[in-house]
C-alpha cells in the first residue's frame, strides 16, 4: 500500500483531477467488501438500504459544509456540466421566447450560453474582452428587465478568471452559476443564488457526477418538452433516482465530503487556496517576464493558473515544451495548458497540498534561473 503510494506523482490536471490520498485509501480498502455486506458499492443495488445510506450521507455532509437551506434541494445527477448548459434554460424558463442573461467572461459560459439558444432567448450582458482575460466592470453589465434567470462560471477553467465576489443584479433575479472548478474552495452564501452547479470531477470526487443545488420554488415550471433524465422535478422527487444514479462517483464524492469536514471544513480550504495560488503567482510576477499570466490581477483565479514562458516578450514553446518534459522528468504531471488556448497551467484543487504547490514553485524557479539567461 505505502509502495503504492510512494509512486503517485504530483498531478495539476484541471479534471479529472487530483483525489485526496486518505480517500483513495479508504475506497480502495472498502472496495470489494463495503461495510461488511460481502459487495462492493459497484455492485449494490441503488434501491437498497446500503445505497440509501450512501446517498442520504452525501446529502447531509454536502448541506453540512455549505449551510445549505432546507428549501433548496440537492440533487446528484449526470451529464457533466455539459448536461446543465441545456437542463437550465429547459428547467427555469417555461417559453422559448423568454430571455435568458449571461454574463461571458470565458469559454465555459460562452458555451452555455451557445446551448441555451436552442432553448430561449439569449442575452449577453457583457462586452466581451479580448481572450477572456478580465471581467469588464459589472456597472457596465446590460441586464434585461425580465430575464428568467442571470447565469455566470464562477471560475473559468481554461482561462484562469475567477469572479471575486458575487456579481451584483438586479434585486429579485434568479442567480445561476456554474461552481465546477472552485466548488468548496470558499465559503458561499447559497441563499443569494437560485441555482448553483458543479461538476464533480475537479473539486468534489470522480467524473460521472454533477451536483445542482436548487431553490425548491423554481420546481415544476419548465418546458414540456424538457428531458426525464434533465428534469429537476422529477429528480428531486426522485430523490435523485428516477433511473440508476452514478453511485460508485456519489460514494466517492461522499467520501470526500467527510475529508473536508475533517480537515477544517472549507474555511480551512479556502485560506489554504489563497496560500497556494499566491505562491505561484509570486513566481510568476518576480520573474522578470520569463513566466507571464495573462489575467488582469483582480480576477485572476485561485484555482486555476495559466501562463506562458516568455523570450524576448513573446511566448516561446518550444521552452515550454522543455519546461513539461523536465517537469514530468520530477513527477509533476498535466501542467500543458488547455488545447484552446495552448501555453501551462496549474490547476491547484482542493486535494493539491501546499507541500505539492511548493515542490511545484521550486521547480519553477529553478528552470526560470536555468533557462532566463538569454531572454
Amino acid at each position: 500500500d505505502t509502495m503504492a503510494s510512494a509512486n503517485r506523482v504530483l498531478n495539476f490536471s484541471a479534471g479529472p483531477a487530483k483525489l485526496p490520498l486518505e480517500v483513495l485509501e479508504r475506497v480502495s480498502a472498502d472496495l470489494l467488501n463495503w461495510n461488511g455486506t460481502g459487495m462492493s458499492v459497484m455492485e449494490m443495488s441503488h434501491r437498497g438500504k446500503h445505497f440509501k445510506t450512501i446517498i442520504d450521507e452525501a446529502e447531509e455532509d454536502l448541506r453540512s459544509l455549505m449551510n445549505i437551506p432546507d428549501n433548496y434541494k440537492v440533487l446528484f445527477m449526470q451529464g457533466g456540466g455539459t448536461g446543465q448548459f441545456a437542463a437550465i434554460p429547459l428547467n427555469l424558463v417555461s417559453d422559448s421566447s423568454s430571455v435568458a442573461d449571461y454574463i461571458v467572461t470565458g469559454g465555459w459560459s460562452a458555451k452555455a450560453e451557445a446551448e441555451a439558444r436552442k432553448f430561449c432567448q439569449t442575452n449577453i450582458v457583457n462586452p466581451k474582452i479580448d481572450g477572456y482575460t478580465d471581467i469588464a466592470d459589472p456597472s457596465t453589465f446590460q441586464f434585461s428587465d425580465d430575464a428568467e434567470y442571470i447565469y455566470y462560471c464562477d471560475n473559468e477553467t481554461v482561462f484562469g478568471v475567477e469572479f471575486p465576489e458575487i456579481p451584483s443584479v438586479p434585486e429579485g433575479a434568479k442567480l445561476v452559476c456554474d461552481m465546477s472548478s472552485n466548488f468548496l474552495t470558499r465559503e458561499v452564501d447559497v441563499s443569494k443564488f437560485a441555482l448553483i452547479y458543479a461538476g464533480a470531477q475537479k473539486n468534489a470526487g470522480p467524473a460521472g457526477l454533477t451536483i445542482v443545488i436548487v431553490r425548491d420554488d423554481l420546481l415544476g415550471k419548465g418546458q414540456a418538452v424538457c428531458p426525464t433524465i434533465l428534469n429537476y422535478k422529477i429528480m428531486a422527487d426522485a430523490g435523485s433516482m428516477p433511473n440508476t444514479p452514478p453511485c460508485w462517483s456519489i460514494y466517492v464524492t461522499g467520501q470526500v465530503f467527510k475529508w473536508i469536514r475533517e480537515n477544517g471544513r472549507i474555511s480551512a480550504f479556502q485560506s489554504c487556496c489563497a496560500t497556494k495560488s499566491a505562491l505561484v503567482y509570486d513566481v510568476i510576477d518576480n520573474s522578470s517576464g520569463f513566466y507571464k499570466c495573462p489575467v488582469a490581477e483582480h480576477v485572476r483565479s485561485r484555482i486555476n493558473i495559466p501562463f506562458r514562458i516568455c523570450r524576448g516578450g513573446h511566448p516561446d514553446k518550444e521552452l515550454e515544451e522543455t519546461f513539461l518534459k523536465e517537469a514530468e522528468a520530477e513527477h509533476m504531471f498535466s501542467l500543458k495548458g488547455h488545447r484552446s488556448v495552448g501555453g501551462l497551467r496549474a490547476s491547484l484543487y482542493n486535494a493539491t497540498t501546499l507541500e505539492d504547490t511548493q515542490v511545484l514553485t521550486g521547480f519553477m524557479l529553478a528552470f526560470a534561473r536555468k533557462n532566463s539567461g538569454d531572454a
